[in-house]
């Protein structure tokens, strides 16, 4: 008996195929989770929607622009995504996406009202014991499973973060030859800008909360800290090395995007400022040079020599670490008044895009008397600035 071979497979016909297998799979079990997720966020926003924006304009218990600061365009929201919901249900990714993207200006409208709504409805619940009332009755209802509206506001910022890891999923497992490749992709640029947009945010509001923190801290009439551009990096305590070889006195310094402040603590027994600061010197950045200093500490630690238009500072630190992250941070800064760019970075790298803002001019005023633990803000910090 004899047998003739069957037809043969082309080579590496096996492995395409099993690679657009593999993608196919991916793309379903993704797909299956957006619906799915995308129904729950659509039940989410109808609570807000039905049982509070609706109900708060029927019965009038708050004005209508103290609504509007707290729901902003959650309504409109509910009703684009109803409508993305539907296509998605029909597997209509790309056109669903498409379309959707053309609205993307109410996610903005909503990621810029954020923190106006917080601090709406923190007053208003303070003020209106109906408006407690209300709030209290509506989330004792069993379809918001304990959520409170706290919760379910920020729910449109956090839906936009997962679009944009559904979307590059769905993409980077779709074909380049399927229409709804271009659609997706064009979807996930829309996207990553509003993403991009709520971290952009949260860093400045982040921003704001440590300069807030910082002024907080200083007294003196002129230690005025909050300024438009301005951004913290960092603070801690240095010693400054007298020219003449007396004791190295520690100061606290607190290092912004344009200037570093020196201060020193008031005593503990202050009766009225007991542990803050009081601003002794303000140096302006934008026309300093940093160096480091070799061979003069007998420690780990280390020095960085300060020049600028009137004056020099020779800064002493005994942890290496330490005095190495600030002359890092100090040269980070400096270089970016230079080039008048700077960017929002990370204390390791510089990270995303330039963010433009404009700075008061600064003067090196003396003022007046600052033992506290370094701190650092977290995540980001420094800032574009055009001089």
């Amino acid at each position: 008996m004899s047998f003739s071979p069957g037809p043969r497979t082309p080579m590496g016909a096996h492995s395409i195929q099993d690679q657009r297998d593999r993608w196919e799979r991916k793309r379903n079990r993704v797909a299956r989770e957006l619906v799915q997720s995308e129904q729950k966020y659509c039940e989410q926003l109808d609570l807000v929607v039905t049982y509070f924006v609706e109900i708060l304009k029927a019965k009038g218990t708050l004005r209508q622009d103290i609504r509007e600061s707290i729901f902003s365009s959650i309504k409109s929201i509910h009703l684009i995504n109803q409508s993305l919901l539907a296509d998605l249900e029909q597997q209509r990714f790309g056109s669903g996406f498409e379309e959707f993207s053309n609205h993307l200006q109410l996610y903005n409208t909503y990621v810029d009202n954020i923190q106006t709504a917080k601090k709406v409805l923190t007053v208003q619940l303070k003020k209106s014991k109906a408006f407690r009332r209300f709030k209290k009755l509506q989330e004792s209802r069993p379809e918001f499973h304990q959520q409170r509206l706290e919760d379910l506001l920020p729910l449109p910022l956090q839906r936009i973060q997962q679009y944009k890891h559904f979307l590059r999923d769905l993409t980077e497992n779709t074909s380049p030859d399927n229409l709804e490749f271009q659609q997706l992709s064009k979807a996930v640029k829309a996207v990553s800008e509003v993403a991009q947009r709520i971290q952009d945010n949260a860093h400045r509001q982040e921003n704001h909360l440590q300069l807030c923190r910082v002024q907080k801290q200083l007294k003196g009439r002129k230690s005025r800290i909050l300024a438009p551009g301005r951004w913290y990096i960092r603070e801690g305590w240095l010693k400054i090395v007298p020219p003449k070889g007396t004791e190295a006195k520690p100061k606290m310094f607190f290092l912004f995007s344009d200037i570093l402040l020196q201060a020193k603590q008031f005593s503990p027994i202050h009766p009225t400022n007991g542990g803050k600061f009081a601003c002794q010197r303000i140096y302006p950045l934008k026309e300093c040079t940093a160096d480091k200093v070799f061979g003069h500490t007998k420690s780990q630690g280390g020095l960085i020599s300060l020049t600028f238009a009137r004056a020099k500072l020779l800064l002493m630190s005994e942890d290496q670490e330490d005095i190495n992250d600030w002359y890092r941070s100090i040269c980070l800064a400096i270089g970016q008044l230079k080039t008048k760019n700077t960017v929002v970075h990370r204390r390791d790298e510089l990270r995303r895009r330039p963010i433009r803002s404009d700075l008061d001019s600064q003067n090196t005023p003396e003022l007046q008397p600052t033992r506290g633990m370094k701190r650092t803000m977290v995540g980001s910090i420094s800032v574009m600035i055009t001089l």
